[in-house]
């Protein structure tokens, strides 16, 4: 009993549904720290093809099947003609806008400076401050199927 004593106890409850802000900022996370991975493993001269699950039905018999198959991961940058490296923030298909006077890239010098720039972006994401930016893009896209 003397661990438990040691232990700062609470009373708490889950929550099963999360606000959809909170889901974006997670969603956006996510694809973050996958760019971040890939960024790293490019730097280290190995490539990065994270798992996923598939299944896909057999047409002769009709079973179903699931397999384990390489995730494609695209980049979110590029290098410009001047050499730099523009970074583009994506959500879903879409770029996202990074202030008010349309900038939809950002421009870096060198590979460290990316992976140190996507570690600051997905610490902005999860403090909230691309919200709006997210709300806009995600709202587009839903009015975009309403048509």
């Amino acid at each position: 009993m003397s661990a438990l004593n040691s232990l700062k106890l609470v009373v708490s409850k889950k929550y099963t549904t999360v606000s959809p802000v909170v889901q974006r900022r997670n969603k956006l996370v996510k694809r973050l720290h996958e760019q971040i991975e890939l960024c790293e493993a490019q730097k280290a001269g190995n490539t990065y093809a994270p798992k996923k699950l598939k299944t896909f039905a057999n047409k002769q018999t009709g079973e179903r099947k699931t397999v384990e198959v390489a995730k494609r991961v695209k980049e979110w940058f590029w290098i410009n003609d001047s050499g730099k490296i523009n970074l583009a923030i994506k959500y879903g298909a879409k770029t996202l806008p990074l202030n008010k006077k349309g900038a939809n890239a950002i421009e870096l010098a060198t590979g460290d400076e990316l992976i140190n720039t996507l570690k600051s972006i997905k610490v902005a994401v999860l403090n909230g401050e691309l919200d709006d930016a997210i709300t806009e893009v995600s709202e587009a896209t839903k009015a975009a199927f309403g048509k």
